[in-house]
């Protein structure tokens, strides 16, 4: 059998391993992109095969808390394309605040700046007191790191610039406090956050949503598994609901897609009206 077969084998070996005994189901994310962070966990463990990975991680559960951080999704920044942002506050905070209470859904919110994001435009709005704001991701690790709200100075820069660029209406600095090296956003803004674990891929929907902000996981997903997610937003979502996903996402080809209108096609935003 052709080495490039062997590894294939050890692939689906290792995605129905990791399913059976941890119940992380991986089996359906785009094959090049899980292929690579497995090597790269591979190589980082010293190991030579995908088969040693998969004997590793299933008898040193450490291994797998380490691989679970390289298959989540954790490239994210405060505001990041603020023109979404704009887009949010101008297109879509006028439908919310028509809701006596507003529900936020922010699937894979990683470590949180995305949720911090929608926190501080919500308080900017006037809208943060009859808001909840629901982040979840697949990992608890990423997510203990959200609640804290704790990160490097050095990103201050990026996330004070982007912040400029959606047009913030406050000083950014005012809503964080320095520690040394580190800076640790103001605890009241997740005062209406819930954080908890939760997979997109087995669980199911947990409430009925005026808004869900899901950017740029799905890029990571396989058409099948892309269907599957797109059913559980659509059956979260309530009527007259907005979904906002990431710029090379899409609902077109999807068999909810005649469910929705367009609110911004360059900024992905689509409002349920079935």
């Amino acid at each position: 059998m052709p080495r490039e077969d062997v590894e294939d084998l050890e692939l689906e070996l290792l995605l129905e391993a990791l399913y059976r005994h941890y119940g992380y189901d991986f089996r359906e994310y785009a094959r090049a992109s899980i292929k690579r962070r497995m090597w790269r966990r591979m190589m980082e463990e010293g190991l030579a095969t995908l088969s040693g990975l998969q004997e590793r991680v299933l008898h040193d559960p450490a291994c797998m808390e380490r691989l679970l951080l390289d298959l989540s999704i954790n490239v994210t920044s405060m505001f990041r394309d603020p023109t979404f942002y704009r887009a949010v506050r101008d297109k879509i905070v006028p439908l919310l605040r028509t809701y006596p209470f507003i529900r936020i859904w922010n699937p894979g919110c990683s470590t949180g700046e995305e949720t911090y994001s929608l926190a501080i435009l919500l308080r900017e709005e006037g809208l943060e007191s009859r808001a909840r704001i629901y982040a979840t991701d697949i990992n608890a690790a990423v997510l203990q790191q959200a609640k804290e709200g704790i990160f490097p100075l050095d990103r201050m820069q990026e996330f004070t610039h982007n912040y400029l660029r959606y047009g913030g209406r406050c000083s950014f600095s005012d809503y964080y406090k320095v520690y040394g090296d580190r800076a640790r956003f103001d605890p009241s803004l997740l005062e209406h956050a819930v954080f908890a674990q939760h997979n997109l891929v087995s669980d199911a929907s947990f409430n009925e949503f005026n808004l869900i902000v899901c950017r740029n996981v799905m890029i990571y997903f396989d058409r099948a598994l892309q269907d599957k997610v797109h059913d559980l937003f659509y059956r979260s979502l309530v009527r007259s609901g907005v979904l906002a996903l990431g710029h090379k996402e899409s609902i077109r080809f999807t068999s909810h897609a005649d469910a929705y209108e367009e609110l911004d096609r360059q900024e992905k935003l689509y409002r349920r009206v079935l």
